[in-house]
């Protein structure tokens, strides 16, 4: 076993999880239990029932986000269940406390049908400032976050679509910088047509890149393969890729300028990166083993290369853009995440790195001014 994984086993063993609920106001006398609790609390009950936006101002909802799931599509691991997505929606709630000082409480869903995940969540948002949708495989997550933004009047983010789209494209932007190539010019091709290749995708179409191919497990997506449907099939229309007699993965890479990979562990080696064009960037980011390894990518002569993991340089990993996002959202009371909002935190994100280099095309997953800059771009 993976000294990490046996240590990780001992950290959460020890302290029984991750997280704890702890008060803002000392109960030291019966004079701070009669206004926190009874008799003083039916004040507030009774002006917050007068007016309901006022409970922004009375209750914790200003600063609290539900992190929710059904735990269909845990990291990297799949349909593990409920139970088994615990652990990650701790670790995402306390990253939203110490990088934001956002209160976030985990939710784990005892349902994957679509129907009763809506309405459970409907049922539970009178407390939160926003809904953070996590590790719900796709399609059915793109139903849902569609259907909560706009049955709900807080902000809801599917963070492995937009959390995930938004460090790549600013990953990709400081890539092109690096490369000297421009974005219209450039052939990228991405690796994973679930909930984030095909946020990924969407948000490069929109940011400008003409040249861009998914592939699933089957190969390319294109809108004449006739086993495509749903929402594959309107990703295929969007990007309207290039086919050539060669639609496996393999084939697609060839000649190509970005690897974006969002999908499995070990799909590609040294030998599809050299078949790419000069200094390929490679973004191999399923967690916790990668499409290929960082040194396996350097031998096949990447010029650039990125995973999901923090052993490795240029970590793209989600904490640098949800605590800020959310910042945003409840700072400003944003109802409505656009995709012009992402964009413009993207460049942010990416105008943030002090030395930019090829071991360095995003900041320190740990420098919490982050936040600040992301946040900015959000209202």
């Amino acid at each position: 076993m993976d000294k990490v994984y046996s240590d990780s086993l001992k950290l959460h063993k020890k302290f029984h999880g991750k997280l704890e609920i702890k008060s803002k106001v000392p109960i030291r006398n019966k004079k701070y239990l009669s206004l926190a609790y009874t008799p003083g609390v039916a004040e507030v009950c009774r002006i917050i029932a007068k007016d309901k936006n006022l409970t922004r101002e009375y209750t914790l909802k200003r600063n609290t986000v539900a992190v929710v799931t059904d735990g269909s599509a845990i990291l990297g691991l799949g349909n593990l269940g409920p139970e088994a997505a615990i652990p990650v929606m701790e670790g995402k709630a306390i990253l939203f406390k110490e990088f934001a000082n956002i209160d976030a409480f985990p939710i784990c869903l005892d349902t994957q049908d679509t129907e009763e995940i809506i309405k459970t969540i409907k049922h539970l948002a009178p407390v939160f400032g926003g809904i953070n949708l996590e590790d719900i495989s796709a399609p059915r997550c793109f139903e849902i976050e569609a259907r909560l933004k706009k049955e709900l009047s807080i902000p809801v983010m599917h963070d492995d679509q937009h959390g995930t789209a938004t460090v790549v494209l600013a990953a990709m932007i400081n890539a092109l910088k690096l490369k000297k190539i421009d974005k219209s010019a450039a052939k990228v091709v991405i690796s994973g047509a679930g909930a984030a290749g095909t946020a990924v995708a969407k948000m490069l179409v929109k940011y400008g890149f003409k040249n861009v191919s998914v592939c699933d497990s089957k190969g390319l997506l294109y809108e004449k393969r006739g086993d495509l449907s749903g929402s594959k099939l309107a990703l295929a229309v969007l990007t309207d890729p290039q086919v050539s007699a060669d639609t496996s993965l393999k084939g697609v890479l060839k000649k190509a300028d970005i690897f974006v990979g969002i999908s499995g562990p070990n799909i590609i080696g040294r030998a599809e990166v050299k078949s790419m064009n000069a200094k390929p960037v490679i973004l191999a980011l399923a967690n916790p083993v990668p499409e290929i390894m960082p040194k396996e990518a350097k031998a096949g002569g990447a010029f650039i290369v990125a995973s999901g993991r923090s052993d490795f340089p240029n970590q793209i990993n989600n904490v640098l853009a949800f605590p800020g996002i959310f910042r945003g959202l409840l700072d400003n009371q944003v109802t409505q995440i656009t995709d012009e909002m992402l964009i413009k935190a993207a460049e942010s994100l990416a105008g943030y790195v002090k030395k930019l280099s090829p071991d360095s095309i995003l900041p320190n997953p740990l420098d919490k001014g982050i936040v600040k800059v992301i946040a900015r771009a959000i209202k």
